[in-house]
């Protein structure tokens, strides 16, 4: 089942080289923001980082969480799936208000603003890039086609508190992630990234079949 539900990712997948280049670029910039933050990274009602994720990303090196970051899929999250909420900030550039933004570090907010910048872009296409690689519903997606590059910038106001890493309760998969980084085990690493793949494609299922196979841990 859950080899049938990747391969059904994979066709409806048309990806560019620059696509996927940029992701694991953002991946990369990513690990490295929250291997720095060591678990003090956790913004007021959002996921934030947990201790434990910290202290597994910050051993690695450069070149161990750029191995890491090569997944078809975003490590980040800015609650995509969340269709209320970015119905509501899309919908109304008046509803973004001063009083709504947060006291979030200058590196947090660059790299906020390269990622809903990066969202956008895959937003525009008419597939489901936006929904295999960011975990987008269907309609988030089409809000964000609905706006221009202008709006990016309030945006990122507001939505810097929300960044959190996607799947963070998955703490089987992050921790398995690292650790086929640190030991430089590229085969172990890619068993790794496919149940990641996993955990993403399933999230697309209807939800009473979303607890089904991918939400054991990561094969070794």
């Amino acid at each position: 089942m859950q080899e049938a539900i990747v391969g059904s990712w994979a066709q409806e997948s048309h990806l560019s080289v620059q696509t996927l280049g940029s992701l694991h670029e953002l991946n990369h910039r990513f690990l490295d923001l929250a291997a720095a933050r060591n678990g003090s990274w956790a913004a007021p009602g959002g996921a934030g980082f947990s201790p434990s994720l910290a202290a597994q990303l910050t051993p690695l090196s450069g070149a161990q969480r750029q191995a890491a970051a090569g997944c078809p899929y975003a490590l980040f999250d800015l609650r995509f799936q969340d269709d209320g909420h970015w119905h509501s900030r899309l919908q109304d550039p008046r509803a973004w208000r001063v009083a709504d933004e947060a006291v979030v570090d200058e590196e947090t907010v660059n790299f906020v603003r390269l990622a809903l910048f990066y969202a956008w872009h895959v937003a525009a296409g008419a597939g489901l890039d936006a929904q295999l690689l960011l975990g987008m519903n269907g309609s988030t997606a089409a809000a964000f086609r609905r706006i221009t590059v202008n709006r990016l910038p309030a945006l990122v106001a507001t939505e810097a508190v929300h960044l959190s890493a996607r799947w963070l309760d998955r703490t089987a998969f992050w921790s398995a992630l690292s650790a086929a980084a640190l030991r430089a085990d590229p085969t172990a690493l890619r068993r790794v990234q496919l149940y990641g793949l996993q955990l993403a494609a399933a999230a697309r299922l209807p939800h009473p079949q979303r607890t089904g196979g991918a939400s054991g841990p990561p094969p070794h």
